[in-house]
């Protein structure tokens, strides 16, 4: 028997109504199967949204709403990009390579400051030296093989706020190298600086004078003082006190290669309070000090006593003088002196950091010293003249 053609138009439609549902249901368990949680979806758009890649020559972006990552692709033609993270960057493309006995392709970095008119948000740079009494930054670091490179921290010195162009002087700090490349000029010692040892580089690129600091092996991460070198640059006669600092910056240099390097993390901050004219509470002349010696053939000990003749305290305090020729410490107590010999620096025990306003503090320290024995001619305090008494 045929079935009727009602019966017919009804099981087809059953038919259908079937097999729509069923598609239906593959489609919802594909999307719960391949679709990932809100939670996982949100996170992967943070990480799209963090992770910005720049390959223009001198291109740019913020992370953190703190600092600017930059590409600064300067010394070469060769295609380079930077991957901007939520922390950092990495160089992501590094083609091409330049001789090793000359300038790096490139410097891609992050930084806190100004560079060429790109200042970084909120920045309180450029800052007076001798109104800045700190500087701490971190960095970690990750590095690659199979190329010519050196991780290095960038800091520009200037007699001038000047937020454009090429500063008077730049410091560099080199954390790791790898390859047959040197700082520009010439080798001209050591010196301890944050307590740590360094090779000491000085020259000019023709367009500013440049101090690097090379250490003897690799650091993969540290935070430390950028002050620290600031006021070695000054007692080296390359900055002054009453200089700007205009911008720290963290990245590498690369010659040959690259691809992969990366800055983990990095954070840069700047605490005024010095001295300087953002901050009178400390003006020229308010410290003295006194300098008492027993001396003895070949040797010595000094008791020092700083006193804060002003009228407001002074955080964080440093003293600054330069022992004569021939004059190295070997031991110091109730203060911090570093380096042994030279241009050295009393840091404030830890468990004293603020000299109150006609408030003092005594440390001292035993020595050695060769020819004639002779006192150090000045004291700074943060940067500001003292008077000897």
């Amino acid at each position: 028997m045929r079935p009727s053609p009602h019966r017919l138009s009804a099981t087809r439609a059953l038919f259908s109504v079937l097999l729509m549902a069923l598609s239906l249901v593959a489609v919802l368990m594909t999307a719960a199967t391949a679709a990932p949680s809100a939670a996982t979806t949100g996170t992967a758009a943070a990480a799209r949204a963090a992770d910005t890649t720049i390959c223009e020559q001198y291109g740019s972006t913020t992370i953190q709403n703190r600092y600017v990552v930059q590409n600064n692709r300067w010394g070469s033609s060769a295609e380079q990009c930077v991957t901007a993270t939520d922390s950092g960057f990495v160089l992501s493309r590094a083609d091409g390579s330049v001789p090793t006995n000359g300038a790096p392709k490139s410097y891609p970095s992050v930084f806190n400051g100004c560079h060429y008119t790109n200042c970084s948000p909120g920045t309180s740079l450029p800052a007076r030296v001798d109104a800045i009494s700190s500087a701490p930054s971190s960095i970690s670091y990750g590095f690659v093989d199979n190329a010519v490179y050196n991780a290095s921290y960038d800091i520009w010195l200037d007699p001038a706020p000047r937020t454009d162009g090429v500063n008077r002087t730049e410091i560099m700090i080199w954390f790791n190298r790898v390859g047959p490349i040197q700082p520009i000029g010439s080798r001209t010692g050591t010196a301890t600086v944050a307590g740590r040892s360094w090779e000491v580089w000085s020259g000019s690129n023709g367009s500013n004078d440049v101090l690097s600091f090379v250490a003897p092996a690799a650091i993969g991460s540290w935070s430390f003082d950028v002050m620290d070198f600031v006021r070695q640059t000054v007692s080296r006669g390359l900055a002054g006190n009453d200089w700007y600092l205009t911008s720290v910056q963290a990245g590498f240099e690369p010659w040959q290669n690259g691809a992969g390097l990366t800055v983990r993390s990095f954070s840069s901050d700047v605490v005024l309070g010095g001295g300087g004219p953002t901050d009178p509470g400390t003006p020229a002349g308010a410290c003295a000090v006194s300098y008492a010696t027993q001396v003895w053939p070949g040797g010595f000990t000094a008791d020092v006593t700083v006193r804060n003749t002003g009228s407001a305290p002074v955080d964080d305090w440093r003293l600054g003088f330069t022992l004569p020729s021939g004059q190295q410490i070997s031991h110091a107590w109730n203060a911090t002196v570093t380096p042994a010999s030279g241009a050295v620096t009393v840091r404030a025990p830890e468990h004293s950091p603020r000299l109150a306003a006609g408030g003092s503090q005594t440390f001292g320290f035993q020595g050695t010293y060769s020819g004639t024995f002779a006192e150090p001619a000045a004291f700074t305090l943060n940067g500001v003249p003292c008077t000897a008494t």
